[in-house]
């Protein structure tokens, strides 16, 4: 046996490249390769996708037990239909051979998800499709809002008012319950064309809010995001709070208690408060006159004594005036 130093090299390298090559393709198909792979494989079939994509969450009773593999289109004999294919978590899952599929609105984003309701005895088989009669597709309200967006642009109310008006007119002489429907119907198509530009405008601010939601995705999914986790910390704080409300409750009556037993000795003390407050409120003006009078003699008196221990004095008049005299007179 020759050693794997003395081997072809060129051998070697193309080895190696197939070898890398299958690992790279297992790699980008790890879903589908057994024992790795996630779940069981399932189809369904929808007359509309509405909106679902591969990587969307399969869903039983709002448990996440699986995800969306692939959305493409088929053909049951002429009429096209789209196929849903998707892996189901094998644990703790069971679906009956009667379980229904539904594509269902996740976010106001309008994520989707595929929502399976199982029924039916036995069990259904791997790689089995769900059938037409038991799916269902949700109503999309963003393109309906679109949609209808879009129809109103083109419609000339002004003509539909005139065709109503006509065909009242046309009526006169039918019975008075027909006569009075066509009058109605006159009456709201003229009044939808006054309002034209009204309604115009509300349905492009529609498709704005929509167009700026859909844009807002991902701050919306942190929103709620940040939401679960404040209401996450409440839920592990709740036993705290509730300790702190007790100790809190317990504190307003301790004080409540405290106050009713000694109310007889404050009583005194407040009332004799009160009567000190009302008689210094009665002698608020002489106390005014009081401290503007002291003012004078507090400022003097300060000047006096400033020198520290010692204070000036002036006394006036206590000795006549010295006067000289002249000699020999």
């Amino acid at each position: 046996m020759k050693r794997f130093g003395e081997r072809n090299p060129f051998v070697l390298g193309t080895l190696g490249l197939l070898v890398l090559g299958c690992l790279m393709v297992a790699a980008f198909h790890v879903d589908d390769l057994p024992f790795i792979g996630g779940g069981v494989a399932y189809k369904a079939a929808f007359r509309d996708a509405s909106g679902l994509a591969p990587g969307n969450e399969v869903r039983v009773a709002g448990v996440k037990v699986g995800k969306v593999t692939g959305v493409s289109l088929a053909r049951h004999g002429t009429q096209p239909y789209v196929r849903v294919d998707f892996r189901v978590d094998e644990d703790g899952v069971a679906l009956g051979q009667s379980t229904e599929a539904t594509i269902r609105i996740k976010t106001v984003m309008g994520q989707k998800y595929l929502a399976l309701a199982s029924d039916g005895p036995g069990r259904l088989n791997a790689g089995a499709e769900i059938p037409l009669d038991r799916t269902a597709s949700p109503l999309d309200v963003v393109q309906a809002v679109n949609g209808l967006a879009g129809t109103v642009q083109q419609i000339d109310v002004k003509q539909l008012a005139q065709a109503f008006t006509a065909l009242s007119q046309a009526f006169t002489d039918t019975p008075d319950s027909v006569k009075a429907s066509l009058t109605g119907l006159s009456r709201l198509s003229q009044t939808i064309a006054g309002r034209d530009d009204e309604l115009r405008t509300l349905l492009s601010h529609a498709r704005s809010v929509t167009g700026v939601l859909a844009q807002r995705n991902e701050e919306f999914q942190k929103l709620i995001a940040d939401g679960n986790l404040l209401l996450a910390e409440v839920q592990q704080r709740r036993e705290a709070i509730h300790t702190l409300l007790v100790a809190t409750d317990e504190l307003a009556t301790q004080l409540s208690g405290l106050v009713k037993d000694n109310r007889t000795q404050l009583r005194p003390a407040l009332d004799e408060l009160r009567q000190v407050v009302a008689t210094l409120q009665r002698n608020r003006t002489n106390l005014e006159r009081t401290l503007q009078n002291m003012a004078p003699f507090i400022e003097a008196f300060a000047g006096v004594v400033g020198n520290g221990r010692w204070f000036d004095s002036w006394v006036d008049g206590l000795l006549q005036p010295y006067t000289p005299t002249t000699k020999g007179r």
